[in-house]
């Protein structure tokens, strides 16, 4: 971790504080009950084992990033289209990967973790996909490629990260024009909506055209039921991290051929050879 990254976890690290603080106040005084104790120990740990694999990655995906960044083919002189591209690429590419991540099973088995929440408030945001470290990294290659220094990459994505962080809260409604262009909380709410027409939608980090841009995008209109579509049975730490893994694994099991083999691991969650279930997309269709 260089200097930069390290200043902007000093920065951060207190607004959260006082952002957490005041939203745990909040929901006491209201009485909404939108936070629980286990719900923010169960982000706090989820968190933790991402960090930890995070820097188990870090060398290697600098090692990787730095060799592609050897054959970078641009050079951007002026510093803040330099900031300004990588941020504009980096969202990108953040999107595709989210993408990945809620339309082929074997990522959404790492993603669910994020979503598993039947909460949603700034300790949500820390609640993460906790082995997307292991493959983050490649959705960065064609950035260092491109010319863009590997330790700005991973800055930038922490940057990204606080304001990802930011938008998982209640306590704004829509903010007008801003809802065109940015991941709002309105916009993210509705991410993490286990209604119908919510599933999938809006997977900007920062910035929401490109859910408009490529068919993904998703206004707030009815109330948000947060979690999955099936909550999980418990909360046990294991189930919690492993309960899809463990899914996909008897599916398999006990699928008739090698293709349904594997569509239950490479095809989108809900997919099943025999029509017992639905994906998204099929659920959204017997709705019309």
């Amino acid at each position: 971790m260089d200097f930069k990254e390290t200043w902007i976890i000093l920065v951060s690290t207190p607004l959260y504080a006082v952002l957490i603080g005041a939203e745990i106040l909040a929901s006491a005084y209201f009485k909404n009950q939108k936070y629980s104790f286990r719900g923010s120990i169960e982000n706090f740990y989820l968190m933790l084992l991402n960090m930890g694999i995070d820097i188990l990655m870090r060398a290697f995906t600098l090692f990787i990033l730095g060799y592609f960044f050897t054959m970078k083919f641009v050079q951007i002189e002026y510093v803040f289209l330099y900031w300004f591209i990588l941020l504009i690429l980096e969202d990108f590419m953040f999107y595709w990967l989210h993408y990945l991540d809620h339309y082929v099973r074997l990522f959404w088995a790492v993603h669910v973790t994020h979503h598993s929440s039947e909460e949603f408030n700034l300790t949500v945001g820390f609640r993460s996909s906790v082995f997307q470290p292991l493959y983050r990294f490649m959705f960065f290659i064609p950035i260092a490629w491109l010319g863009f220094d590997p330790l700005d990459i991973m800055l930038m994505y922490s940057i990204t990260q606080i304001y990802g962080i930011l938008i998982h809260t209640q306590y704004l409604g829509k903010l007008g024009v801003l809802e065109y262009i940015f991941a709002t909380p309105s916009n993210h709410r509705v991410h993490h909506g286990s209604n119908v027409a919510y599933l999938d939608k809006n997977m900007g980090m920062v910035f929401i055209f490109w859910d408009r841009l490529f068919g993904t995008y998703q206004a707030e209109e009815e109330e948000v039921v947060y979690g999955l579509t099936t909550n999980i049975p418990d909360h046990k730490p294991t189930t919690v991290v492993f309960h899809e893994w463990k899914a996909i694994w008897e599916d398999v099991k006990s699928a008739p051929n090698l293709s349904a083999k594997l569509g239950y691991i490479f095809g989108p969650p809900g997919w099943s050879h025999d029509g017992s279930r639905k994906t998204s997309e099929q659920l959204r269709a017997e709705m019309k």
